[in-house]
């Protein structure tokens, strides 16, 4: 211990503790072994990169369109796993499904010059990619394309039919306008090369302006008021005519009856004349007696005052002396 050192600083010895090893200096790192296995890890990366960029899917219900430097090269259809050229070649999707656009509304002039609006809707698909990309090139602008056709067309269509021929089923001409329609924008769109083609387009609402609703409402209630008196009418008449054949009938069945009736009425006074001759025959004084009864039913009533001669028959009979 030096004579000089402060006590805190002499390092006390301990027997238990173990002598520490001087390190030793690492040797340097030799990249040269690892060389061929980065190398290969590079060539790896980049083959599998290649892979995936040059391979594409085919779903069903899509084209796949190839592009190389901007230009169209190839349109698959068939589903499944497809090449190209990696970062040369480009892949995009079209469609190849059917689809419903919804037109937008509008109004137009029918042929007595009166307004209505109109809204339709339309289901189409895509059939020749090239032509959608070269002529109207996305999706948004062929629908755009499709939407004035369909405009253009049921303007022309409608144009030519009245205002009540439009709105009133029962004497509506309009026939198949929904077909005509079809045709005519299919017309338009494959000579414009737009490669979609319209299945049906659908007339979904037709409305009027506000302005003129109130007047057709008017007129609608009374055509409906008018047709309502008609059928009243018609009514009426087929009541009376049922009636009256009715009545008819009636009077010739209660005449028949009553024919009947008097016939068999007359044969049983007929009958009954025959067994009153035949009762009667057998004892005169008793019919004498009995026709004189009767006469008294005729004559005789509550109030009456008879005056007869002492010598009478109906005296006799009152009396008593009836022998």
């Amino acid at each position: 211990m030096e004579p000089n050192k402060p006590l805190e600083e002499v390092k006390k010895y301990n027997p238990y503790e173990k002598p520490k090893k001087k390190k030793e200096p690492k040797d340097p790192i030799d990249f040269k072994k690892y060389w061929k296995l980065i190398v290969g890890l590079v060539v790896a990366f980049v083959l599998l990169l290649i892979v995936l960029t040059s391979v594409y899917v085919v779903k069903e219900n899509e084209y796949r369109v190839v592009r190389q430097f901007g230009e169209v090269v190839k349109i698959q259809e068939e589903p499944g796993i497809k090449m190209k050229i990696p970062f040369v070649q480009s892949v995009t999707t079209l469609p190849n499904y059917q689809m419903t656009y919804d037109v937008s509304e509008a109004e137009i002039n029918t042929k007595d010059k009166k307004r209505i609006i109109i809204d339709n809707y339309a289901v189409w698909h895509v059939v020749n990619p090239l032509d959608l990309i070269s002529n109207a090139g996305t999706i948004v602008n062929a629908e755009s394309r499709m939407e004035e056709f369909i405009y253009s067309v049921v303007r022309t269509e409608l144009g030519q039919l009245d205002y009540d021929e439009i709105i009133n089923d029962e004497n509506s001409s309009r026939g198949s306008l929904n077909d005509t329609v079809t045709a005519k924008v299919n017309e338009l769109l494959e000579k414009d090369q737009y490669g979609i083609q319209v299945m049906d387009v659908r007339m979904k609402r037709t409305d009027l302006p506000e302005e003129n609703e109130q007047s057709v409402y008017t007129r609608m209630i009374s055509e409906r008021d008018s047709t309502a008196q008609d059928y009243l009418s018609q009514g009426d008449a087929k009541k009376r005519e049922i009636e009256a054949q009715a009545d008819r009938e009636a009077q010739e069945v209660i005449a028949t009856a009553r024919k009947e009736a008097a016939l068999i009425q007359a044969e049983g006074e007929s009958e009954a004349a025959i067994i009153y001759n035949a009762s009667f025959s057998k004892d005169p004084e008793f019919y004498e007696l009995y026709r004189s009864l009767e006469s008294y039913k005729k004559t005789i009533g509550d109030d009456t005052v008879i005056i007869l001669p002492s010598d009478s028959p109906y005296a006799d009979i009152l009396s008593g002396n009836f022998e």
